[in-house]
C-alpha cells in the first residue's frame, strides 16, 4: 500500500496516437538542493519550476524545521531565507522524508557537521532503504547515527560538534552520497575531498559553485576528484528550476511505442551527467530530437520531439552509462519489450536499492504482462516482442514506487491488453500531474 495513503489500483489502456506538448514537473534532484542550499544560504534565495511533488515538500518541511523561513508563492514560485553554513536549529520533531531516499540522505549530510540532533523517518519504502552508505562516511567528519539493525530508519543522527575535513572515495556510484559528504563538508574546516570513479550527476557541484562555495572538480588517474573549501558564505541565488528529464522519460517512451504519436516535451534539462536514456533510445533507432538547445542557469536545456518508432532495435547499454541514467532503467525496459532482439543492462545494482528492488519490481511485471526477462546481481536484459505485440493483461506490484508503477501506466498504451498496477499512489511523490498530462496527450489511465 502507500505510504501516503489508501492504495490506489489504476490500468492503463491501449490507445491512439499521442500527441501534443507534454509539460513535465520541475526538475526533482534540482528542486531538492535549491531548497537546501537556499536554508543554508544568507539571505533570499528565489526559486521558479519547483518541482511540488511530495517528496520536495517533505524537503521545504524539513527546511522550516531546522529553521530556514521557506515560502510558497504559488505557481512553482518559492522563497528561502536561510541561516548559513552551520546555522541550522535543531528541530523540535522528527523529520518525515516521506518516500524521498534523496531527500533523506541529503538532509542527513546538511546537518551532519551542526552540533544538533535530528531524527528521521519516512514512509514503509524509504524505511527499508539502506543508510549506512551515507552515515558511514558522515560518521568519519565526526557524526553519529543510530537507527534500526541494518542501518534503517528511523534513525536519530548526532552532529559534529567539533568537525574534521574529510577524504573519500565513494565505492559505489552514488550521487546522493557524494552530495551528502559535500554538504556535510561545508561546515567543516578545511578542505573536504571527493573521490569518483564514475562520474554522476553533478548538480551539487554546479549548484554549490552557484551559491559561491569554493569548489574545485578535476579527472584524474584515480577518478573524478571534487575538492570543497568549507565554512564559505553562501550567497543567495535566483534559481529557475528547469524540466525534469526523469519525469520527461514517461511521456518521450509512451511517444516511441504508440503508433502515430508526436509529442513534444519543452524545457528538458539535459545535463551530461542525466542525459543517458536519451542517448540509449536514440541509438536503439528512436525517432528522438532536440530542438532549440539552450543554456539556463548553468544548465544545458532543450526541447524534445518523440515520434513513434516502429523499428527500434534491442542494444547492449555500455555498463559505464548506468550513473547517468538510473532512475530511467525501468521505462527503459518498456521500450526494450517493444523493440525487436534483446537489450542487455549491466552496471545496474544500484537499480537492487532504489525506492524499491527495481530489477525486480520490473521483472516481475513484465513477466506478468508476457515478456521474457532474465537477470543477475547487476544486470538485466529483455527479450523484445516488437510494436504491438507485449499481451499485457498483467496486474503488476509497484512496490511504493512511483517509477515502477509509471513504467507500467507506459507499457499499457501500447500493449495488445490494459495493464494495471495494484497501487499507483507513490506517483504523486515526482510526478503529481502524470495522470492529466498524460490524459491530454491522449492517454487513458483509470483509477480502478
Amino acid at each position: 500500500m502507500s505510504g501516503h495513503g489508501t492504495p490506489i489500483p489504476m490500468t492503463s489502456h491501449p490507445c491512439g496516437p499521442l500527441t501534443g506538448t507534454a509539460e513535465v514537473p520541475g526538475d526533482k534532484s534540482i528542486s531538492h538542493r535549491s531548497l537546501i542550499l537556499g536554508a543554508m544560504a544568507v539571505g533570499e534565495t528565489k526559486i521558479s519550476g519547483l518541482l511540488e511533488g511530495e517528496d520536495v515538500l517533505d524537503t521545504a518541511k524539513a527546511m522550516r524545521a531546522f529553521g530556514a523561513e521557506v515560502t510558497d508563492h504559488g505557481n512553482g514560485e518559492w522563497a528561502v531565507h536561510g541561516v548559513g553554513v552551520g546555522g541550522f536549529a535543531e528541530p523540535d520533531q522528527v523529520i518525515d522524508c516521506g518516500n524521498s531516499g534523496t531527500g533523506v540522505r541529503l538532509i542527513m549530510g546538511a546537518m551532519a557537521t551542526c552540533p544538533i540532533s535530528a531524527t528521521f523517518t519516512g514512509d514503509a519504502s524509504l524505511n527499508k532503504r539502506p543508510m549506512a552508505r551515507v552515515t558511514d562516511p558522515l560518521a568519519l567528519f565526526g557524526t553519529q547515527a543510530v537507527g534500526r539493525s541494518g542501518g534503517r530508519l528511523p534513525m536519530t543522527i548526532v552532529g559534529a560538534a567539533e568537525p574534521v575535513p574529510v577524504r573519500y572515495e565513494v565505492p559505489v556510484p552514488s550521487a546522493q552520497v557524494k552530495s551528502a559528504v559535500l554538504l556535510a563538508g561545508l561546515n567543516a574546516p578545511g578542505k573536504t575531498v571527493v573521490i569518483e570513479k564514475e562520474a554522476t550527476r553533478d548538480h551539487s557541484e554546479r549548484m554549490l559553485a552557484g551559491f559561491g562555495a569554493d569548489v574545485t572538480v578535476e579527472d584524474t588517474d584515480e577518478g573524478r576528484v571534487i575538492t570543497l573549501t568549507g565554512r564559505p558564505e553562501l550567497k543567495p541565488q535566483v534559481i529557475a528550476v528547469p524540466r525534469d528529464p526523469s519525469s520527461a522519460a514517461f511521456p518521450v517512451c509512451a511517444a516511441l511505442i504508440t503508433p502515430g504519436s508526436d509529442v513534444l516535451v519543452p524545457g528538458i534539462g539535459l545535463n551530461p551527467t542525466r542525459a543517458g536514456l536519451f542517448t540509449t533510445l536514440r541509438e536503439m533507432g528512436a525517432d528522438l530530437t532536440y530542438e532549440n538547445e539552450r543554456i539556463e542557469g548553468g544548465e544545458p536545456v532543450a526541447d524534445l520531439r518523440a515520434r513513434f518508432s516502429p523499428d527500434m532495435k534491442g542494444i547492449e547499454v555500455p555498463p559505464e552509462r548506468a550513473a547517468s541514467m538510473i532512475d530511467e532503467y525501468p521505462v527503459l525496459s518498456v521500450v526494450a519489450a517493444n523493440a525487436s532482439g534483446t537489450t542487455m543492462m549491466g552496471g545496474v545494482k544500484e537499480l537492487r536499492v532504489k525506492e524499491s528492488d527495481r530489477i525486480d519490481a520490473m521483472a516481475r511485471g513484465l513477466r506478468a504482462n508476457g515478456v521474457t526477462v532474465e537477470e543477475g546481481d547487476d544486470w538485466w536484459s529483455v527479450d523484445g516482442l516488437g510494436i504491438g505485440r507485449i499481451p499485457g493483461g498483467g496486474t503488476c506490484e509497484s512496490f511504493l514506487d512511483h517509477r515502477i508503477a509509471m513504467s507500467f501506466m507506459v507499457m499499457g498504451m501500447g500493449a495488445k491488453t490494459p495493464v494495471s498496477v495494484d497501487d499507483g499512489g507513490p506517483i504523486a511523490t515526482s510526478f503529481p500531474i502524470f495522470e492529466p498530462l498524460m490524459a491530454s496527450l491522449g492517454a487513458r489511465v483509470d483509477r480502478t
